[in-house]
């Protein structure tokens, strides 16, 4: 279902990847095309290295922990640039689907505490896990939105944080030959980040993005399905959200993407653009931060919005509406529609 226009402002972001442990030096290692992938301590079938996008963290830590640790910096930052106080602003933070392999089942539970732990403070009573894997960044945005624009708050922060960096991950990912190695092209390369947005009411001055629409669709055809790829779900969600914002898919001046590396989405992507541009447009930036900081699951929308913000704030955005979209592995699909703004 798609979400009508409404005044609601991305007003800071936070970013903690492989290639930057702060919002500026992260996009400016993508906007630079620097990467960070290295090899890591997995070792594939064929006895190689695998290849990854880790995150340097002193003392280095595992499980949750490492999500906590993550997350709190970016989260910390969003939570800063309001004039509330941190502990009375709800964070929805997007995390894996349940389903994904190496998940602790005790994560949902935990996060939460550790990371007011790392924070120093507690953490608003209205916070929520969102689990959902790439889109839960979009799942995200649209209870920080309804709390938003229900007057239950002034300010709200979006956030995602995911790592694929784990032995159950990497090996269900080969098993598939779904991991990029030696003896597999097709394939990703697994990462890890957090990524946050501090959404609020339009600034009064500075640059800041507004929130134009949010769309969902449905795919009949995922990855590893025998059914013909039409790119129907996410051709669906593009259209809602184009539609809510009042667009066009000519109209756009950039795409943000979650694509990966494998080859269904690069074709999803492209049967979407051939089933929504009617005219000839040679002028779409197409941007996929994966390129640079590997596959980052949940944390993906939050990082594309981000990636959009500082493009916007420093000058270099190609024009003024982006849309970022998003694909699980199963049948969900997201898209979403920002509009530059000063």
């Amino acid at each position: 279902m798609a979400r009508p226009s409404t005044e609601v402002a991305a007003l800071d972001a936070g970013l903690v990847t492989a290639v930057g442990l702060g919002l500026e030096a992260t996009c400016a290692a993508i906007r630079c095309a620097i990467d960070a992938f290295a090899d890591t301590a997995f070792i594939d079938d064929a006895g190689e290295w695998v290849v990854g996008a880790q995150v340097p963290l002193d003392p280095p830590v595992r499980g949750v922990e490492r999500l906590a640790k993550l997350l709190a910096p970016a989260s910390r930052r969003c939570l800063g640039s309001a004039d509330e106080p941190p502990e009375s602003i709800p964070l929805f933070v997007g995390v894996s689907e349940p389903e994904r392999p190496g998940r602790r089942v005790d994560q949902d539970r935990l996060l939460f505490p550790l990371l007011a732990a790392e924070l120093g403070h507690a953490l608003d009573g209205r916070s929520e896990i969102v689990p959902g894997g790439r889109i839960a960044g979009a799942l995200a945005l649209v209870r920080a939105l309804e709390l938003l624009r229900s007057g239950g708050a002034r300010f709200a922060v979006v956030a995602g944080v995911d790592c694929f960096l784990s032995s159950p991950a990497i090996a269900r990912y080969e098993e598939e030959r779904r991991l990029l190695t030696k003896a597999n092209s097709d394939g990703f390369i697994p990462g890890e980040a957090a990524s946050a947005v501090l959404l609020g009411p339009p600034a009064a001055t500075g640059p800041w993005l507004r929130v134009a629409s949010v769309g969902f669709g449905s795919e009949p055809a995922p990855i590893g399905s025998e059914n013909p790829l039409r790119a129907d779900g996410l051709t669906e969600a593009v259209k809602r959200a184009l539609a809510a914002a009042g667009l066009r898919f000519r109209d756009l001046d950039c795409r943000i993407s979650t694509l990966n590396g494998e080859q269904y989405w690069f074709k999803e992507a492209a049967l979407t653009e051939a089933r929504c541009l009617r005219d000839r447009s040679e002028r779409i930036a197409f941007w996929h931060p994966a390129d640079c900081v590997g596959e980052i699951g949940a944390a993906s929308v939050p990082c594309g919005m981000a990636v959009a913000f500082v493009a916007h704030r420093k000058g270099y955005a190609p024009g003024r509406e982006f849309l970022l979209h998003a694909s699980n592995d199963d049948h969900q699909r997201a898209a979403l529609v920002l509009r530059a703004e000063t």
